[in-house]
């Protein structure tokens, strides 16, 4: 691991030349909320092959693509390239205990309409949720929409591919909000806008108003510290894939949970547990249509896509779910 990041470290000044050379040849578009389509260029101080060298045919292998901004403000300094490299790095190892490897397609570079460097995620909520139903019913009920930014900013960055709806896109942004409304006091809610350091945009909470093509989006804009660049892309990566969110074991899911233990709650824990007492996390990992094998034909061989969607109570997961109920946000009396 260590002579890994010293690698990587050992390529920054080389990154920092692929990174200027794209900038000047694609020029990045002015104001506007729609945009062209960036003009790519794979950044070729990164060996893909070296990276990729331990991977086992016939595993099961998750697609990963890298985007990486090209003109980003001169004050951001949350992330850097070889900080990108070290994070996917440390979802391999992660991941690799749970019997999942990650493959890397590219990574590519360039500039990207300076609208689309911050970005408000969705719509702000209409409804709260209430008592009666669990978080994921009523994200079944009541499903996240892109903002049109958000939406235009994802058309122009990920290129058309037969692999769109299978393949985990990291892209690389200054800043992504994400609104949500939680309970203030009484019988009032209140709109929360968090600055996020990594969202996954999950078909739990998007399963019938993400574009297909978007599905594997993830924005990750900050990995400033050891704890961010060690778990922050296999935690996003974790709610890609095995479409839950901030849970664990006894830990029913939430916006925001600080505890330790499981990959998928706010800590330093990296756990993948499974059968019925780890929320069959393990299990749903497993049954991800984000997962493949490579066949000895040399073709990958994919998991059964969703059958709604991709909601949390999918028919695809059959009983790999949880039947928790709805969480009291006021008193009774109100």
């Amino acid at each position: 691991m260590k002579k890994s990041y010293h690698l990587l470290a050992a390529l920054a000044a080389a990154l920092a030349l692929d990174l200027a050379s794209a900038q000047g040849a694609a020029q990045a578009p002015s104001g506007g909320a729609a945009s062209k389509p960036v003009a790519w260029k794979r950044v070729e101080a990164i060996d893909i092959a070296a990276f990729n060298k331990d991977l086992v045919p016939g595993k099961p292998t998750i697609d990963v693509a890298v985007y990486y901004p090209s003109n980003f403000d001169p004050a951001f300094n949350k992330m850097t390239l070889p900080r990108m490299m070290e994070s996917i790095q440390s979802a391999k190892e992660i991941f690799r205990p749970a019997g999942v490897q990650l493959n890397l397609l590219w990574v590519k570079t360039g500039a990207v309409n300076p609208s689309f460097l911050s970005i408000q995620a969705n719509e702000i909520p209409r409804v709260p949720e209430t008592e009666y139903a669990n978080s994921y019913e009523s994200m079944r009920r009541h499903p996240s929409q892109l903002t049109d930014l958000a939406r235009n900013a994802f058309e122009s960055i990920v290129e058309p591919d037969k692999d769109n709806t299978r393949t985990i896109y990291l892209v690389a942004l200054q800043d992504v909000f994400f609104p949500f409304l939680e309970v203030s006091e009484g019988r009032n809610w209140t709109i929360k806008m968090v600055r996020t350091g990594g969202l996954s945009f999950p078909t739990y909470s998007y399963h019938n108003t993400m574009p297909a093509a978007l599905r594997g989006v993830i924005t990750i804009t900050n990995l400033s510290r050891p704890d961010r660049y060690r778990r922050t892309v296999a935690h996003e990566i974790g709610h890609k894939v095995m479409n839950v969110s901030h849970e664990y074991k006894t830990t029913d899911p939430a916006h925001e949970v600080y505890a330790e233990g499981g990959l998928m709650l706010y800590g330093q824990g990296e756990d993948i547990p499974g059968g019925a007492e780890g929320r069959w996390h393990l299990e749903r990992l497993h049954m991800s249509p984000f997962v493949y094998r490579l066949g000895s034909d040399g073709k990958k061989q994919w998991n059964p896509d969703y059958k709604e969607g991709g909601h949390y109570y999918d028919a695809l997961y059959g009983d790999k779910v949880i039947r928790f109920g709805g969480q009291p946000k006021i008193g009774e009396n109100w």
